[in-house]
């Protein structure tokens, strides 16, 4: 069966819509640290481990992905599913470490090839719109969130907050999900490439020989940076976000504009790539992306617009509108990242050179909710539930960023290899 939608998109929602669920972690993390008598911000480092190891596996492994999905993706669905089984039986022992291991480091490994295995199918599958491809994958990302939410929340109700028994049965529907998807994924037959194979030995040679040539690229390092950065600041601003909402007066509706950025997210993520594919440069979505970024966190700035949204709710709303914008930005951000990639380095080696990528994820992920938390710790009022100016500093640093993003935007990633042509054409 060679169908460019079973053998590419929907594997790959099957995929991303199981892993995206790393992004619910604020749905039961109160849950697990009162279980297990551990406070919030010890067990948050679980959430930061997963993002991390996500990252460096997706670096390590992005040649195993490249010469192979069918074992990237099997690898994906055994360690996100027994990272979700071990998470539950962690959780009944009322141990904080096998939590690190089961759900930062196993998981971990299991959300980075499976992030990456579909990613460069998409591409072959839909070579004239890759970036609608990539942004439909992707968005399933993002749409996770807002899909299991509300069921996470429900089976919690039942078993009296009780987190263990989410993660099993969550654990084995994500393992069916994503098992069918890892069957069903294929490239194109018409794609013909080579690989050398080797033992351990080449894979390390292999590893550091992807490394140099990236790293050694200054439109790779460029486009790393602004990468890292743009998830850096969304994470912050993410972790925040349910105490923003309760400290603009939104307590009650907390969970509905939770699931409006949700939508955000994943919308970023297939608007702003299918937006790429029209333009001549894919580099211009996020200059756009970092623009847009500035000007709404400069807008709750200078009216100060969490400290004051509680009592003008036109300011709330302003606040509402920079963490929806915040999330798109950030989905965006992310499905752009492998066509600009390919626009610059080709699509033979994009798999290692997009994992290389993927580790700002990693390092972004240790960096950004844990700057948020020190910021919100040190100013305002740190000993009450809600702190209005704490969360109103943590702008300043994210909006010096998303600057800094635009800079390097502008001056490290030069037009790509498709605008150039069309600029010499033309």
């Amino acid at each position: 069966m060679n169908n460019k939608w079973i053998r590419g998109a929907i594997p790959a929602l099957l995929l991303h819509c199981s892993i995206g669920t790393v992004y619910c972690w604020s749905t039961f993390s109160t849950e697990i640290a009162n279980y297990i008598g551990a406070s919030k911000s010890a067990c948050g480092w679980a959430f930061s481990l997963a993002i991390f190891f996500l990252g460096m596996s997706a670096a390590f492994l992005g040649d195993v992905v490249e010469k192979d999905i069918h074992k990237s993706s099997l690898i994906a669905t055994i360690c996100f599913s027994v990272g979700m089984v071990g998470t539950g039986a962690a959780i009944l022992l009322k141990s904080l470490p096998l939590i690190f291991l089961f759900y930062g480091c196993i998981m971990g490994i299991g959300l980075g090839t499976g992030y990456l295995s579909p990613v460069k199918t998409l591409m072959l599958w839909f070579k004239d719109k890759k970036g609608l491809a990539t942004g439909l994958a992707v968005a399933g990302f993002g749409a996770a969130k807002a899909i299991a939410t509300p069921v996470m929340q429900f089976i919690l109700d039942k078993f009296d907050n009780n987190p263990a028994p989410m993660f099993f049965i969550m654990g084995g529907v994500y393992f069916v999900m994503m098992f069918i998807g890892h069957l069903l994924l294929r490239k194109p037959s018409d794609w013909v490439e080579q690989h050398a194979k080797g033992g351990i030995k080449e894979f390390f040679s292999t590893l550091g020989a992807n490394f140099k040539y990236a790293f050694s690229k200054k439109t790779f390092i460029g486009i790393w940076l602004m990468f890292y950065i743009n998830i850096t600041c969304g994470l912050a601003l993410i972790s925040q976000e349910k105490q923003i909402f309760n400290a603009v007066g939104f307590a009650g509706i907390a969970a509905v504009l939770g699931t409006v950025t949700a939508i955000a997210n994943a919308g970023g993520r297939l608007g702003f790539s299918a937006w790429a594919d029209k333009l001549k440069d894919r580099n211009s979505i996020y200059k756009l992306i970092f623009i847009l970024s500035i000007a709404f966190t400069a807008c709750v700035i200078f009216t100060r617009g969490i400290e004051n949204g509680a009592n003008v709710k036109i300011l709330a709303i302003i606040c509402v509108g920079l963490l929806i914008m915040v999330n798109a930005g950030y989905g965006g951000g992310f499905s752009n990242v492998p066509t600009l990639l390919s626009d610059h380095f080709g699509m033979e080696k994009i798999s290692a050179v997009h994992g290389m990528c993927l580790s700002a994820w990693a390092f972004a992920g240790l960096t950004g909710n844990q700057m948020a938390t020190f910021i919100v710790k040190h100013f305002g009022t740190p000993d009450e539930a809600v702190n209005p100016v704490g969360y109103q500093t943590v702008l300043y640093v994210t909006c010096a960023l998303y600057l800094i993003a635009l800079i390097i935007s502008c001056v490290m990633v030069p037009k790509s290899g498709k605008a150039a042509a069309a600029k010499k054409e033309a």
